[in-house]
């Protein structure tokens, strides 16, 4: 006998780090929005701050307090420039680190821009129960990110196993 599960919603907020963004052209950040609904999830809240990270590690605090969020996904300031700071911003905050993630978006993204793959410093962990994925700043490897990895590990219904199921075990001691 076999049967189906019904999909599980999560809450998932939306950071966009950046300089040169705003609500008005952020297009990563609106583009993960947009998929997020679109794929059945809540869309809790996207805001937009400054490659700092005193800002960054604010706002993704504030949802990790939340027991309205699941996840968290940033987009930008994951590169190597001086004013990319996601890494160092959100790392202290995790409680676990993800390596997999990290390793398989730059394996994924090495397919269509081969060695520029090695700029990026995408992470992702867990902190106080709240997944956390920072991605990079372009639409080209968010969409990349969620629909290769994310997406799938959000959904339930994903054999042989799925991030989902985890929710209600990361805070064990």
């Amino acid at each position: 006998m076999s049967y189906v599960l019904d999909f599980i919603p999560l809450s998932i907020a939306i950071l966009s780090v950046s300089d040169t963004r705003s609500e008005d052209n952020d297009i990563s950040g609106n583009l993960l929005a947009k998929n997020i609904q679109d794929s059945g999830h809540l869309f809790y809240e996207k805001k937009v701050v400054k490659d700092d990270k005193y800002f960054i590690r604010s706002a993704v605090s504030q949802w990790i307090a939340s027991v309205d969020v699941n996840i968290i996904i940033t987009t930008g300031g994951t590169g190597v420039t001086g004013r990319d700071g996601t890494p160092e911003a959100v790392a202290p905050l995790l409680d676990k680190t993800l390596d997999g993630f990290g390793e398989i978006f730059r394996i994924l993204s090495y397919q269509s821009i081969k060695t520029s793959a090695i700029q990026s410093r995408a992470i992702a962990g867990v902190a106080n129960g709240t997944y956390i994925f920072c991605l990079p700043g372009s639409s080209d490897a968010c969409i990349t990110a969620w629909d290769n990895l994310i997406k799938e590990q959000l959904d339930n219904r994903t054999r042989p196993c799925n991030l989902v199921k985890l929710i209600p075990r990361l805070l064990e001691r």
